[in-house]
This record gives structure tokens, C-alpha cells and sequence, in this order.
């Protein structure tokens, strides 16, 4: 049977080591005038006017991600409140006084744990578990989601999955899922974390190794 869930984005479910996990986010701003819509677990990038953006590139890219967004805040000129949402649609699609900031919650903790989607079948279990300690790059829906749930839509691009280390994300599990484990079907949900972290203490793509084929 295939699985139920094929695509929401990185959802955090955990740190590092079992770590307790508050869920706690961290307050950034996008840009009033920022027109790219940027879905709820979908990857943010830091930019260099001090501002969170979308992903590089629909399959990540290759700038060091700051986290995922978690929601928004920002005060509606029309309304004249602020309103709370789970997505930024974009400075054209809502109405925005500039008077005020455009508050993004991030979780943007660099040893956060995500669950995510495969976007392809990964065969049976037995192939999915060799794909753990490799690293792999979202699909090309990493900056798109949907505007009814306002959640991401992106997904582990299987095929990328290698020991390439400038890859975006590092797999270090599976989730056992009743709902969700048809390998041989899209939608088997893997435990992810960001690789080169914008706030790790080290952050250059090129220091982050896969484990080698013989495990030492």
C-alpha cells in the first residue's frame, strides 16, 4: 500500500544525542518587500542585508542553511493588527506596514533532528538503511509548498543520496512509520540533519565527511 505522506518539508523532531528539545525557535526578519513565498519546513538561508530568505536553489543549494521556518509575524496595514501565519506568502499577496518588522520563527538549533520524505521509492529496507551517514539534496520542490496548509512540499532527493559532502543534508536514521513504510514507494520518512549548519562552529561545506565504507 502506498504510503500516506509523500512531501511536508523538514519537521523537527528532535536533537542530536536525545538532547532535550524545547522546540525553541529564534527570532529573525524577512524583508517587507520580500516576494518569495517561503513555506512552513521549508530551508532559510541568511542573506547579507540581515535577512532570511528561500533556499538558494530549488534543491537547497549550497549556501549554509540558518534552519527551517516554523511561522511569521507581521502587522497587516489594512487590518491594522498584526497577524500570525505558519508561511510568508510573499510581500504581494499580503498587506504589509513597512512601519514594522516582518518577524520569522526559525529552528534554527544546528543539532535540530527533521523528519523528511523520500521522493522516490528506496526499494526495501535493507537499501534504505545503507543510505544512512550518506548525504543527499532535497528535490526540485524545496522552495515550493502549498498556500492552503501554507506547508512546504519538499522531499529527500533519493537519487542524490552519495558521500558527497557539500550535499545540504546528512540521513543518520529511519523512522518507523506503520503509516509510511512502503519502500517500495515514495514517502519513507528518514531522520535528517543540516550539513555545514550556518551556526555550527564549523561551517565550511568542505569539512563535513561521510563515514567511510568501512566504518572507521
Amino acid at each position: 500500500m502506498a504510503n500516506q505522506e509523500t512531501a511536508y518539508g523538514l519537521r523537527p523532531i528532535g536533537l542530536v544525542g536525545s538532547g532535550v528539545n524545547s522546540t525553541g525557535v529564534t527570532e529573525y526578519e524577512i524583508a517587507s518587500n520580500n516576494t518569495n513565498a517561503i513555506f512552513q519546513f521549508s530551508l532559510v538561508v541568511p542573506t547579507t542585508a540581515g535577512v532570511i530568505d528561500q533556499a538558494g536553489a530549488t534543491d537547497g543549494g549550497t549556501t549554509p542553511a540558518l534552519g527551517v521556518l516554523m511561522g511569521v509575524q507581521y502587522h497587516d496595514s489594512v487590518q491594522k493588527k498584526p497577524v500570525w501565519l505558519n508561511y510568508w506568502p510573499g510581500s504581494g499577496s499580503v498587506s504589509v506596514d513597512t512601519n514594522y518588522p516582518v518577524k520569522a520563527m526559525v529552528a534554527d538549533n544546528p543539532n535540530q533532528l527533521f523528519k523528511v520524505a523520500s521522493d522516490a521509492t528506496l526499494t526495501d529496507r535493507a537499501t534504505a538503511l545503507a543510505a544512512v551517514f550518506g548525504n543527499a539534496s532535497l528535490g526540485t520542490s524545496a522552495r515550493t509548498g502549498s498556500t492552503n496548509t501554507g506547508s512546504s512540499d519538499s522531499a529527500l532527493n533519493v537519487a542524490s543520496i552519495a558521500a558527497t559532502a557539500t550535499l545540504p543534508l546528512r540521513i543518520v536514521g529511519l523512522v518507523e512509520d506503520e503509516a509510511n513504510n512502503d519502500y517500495t514507494a515514495a514517502g519513507i520518512p528518514l531522520i535528517v540533519r543540516i550539513n555545514a549548519h550556518f551556526n555550527a562552529t564549523t561551517s565550511r561545506f568542505d569539512s563535513q565527511t561521510t563515514a567511510t565504507s568501512t566504518g572507521l
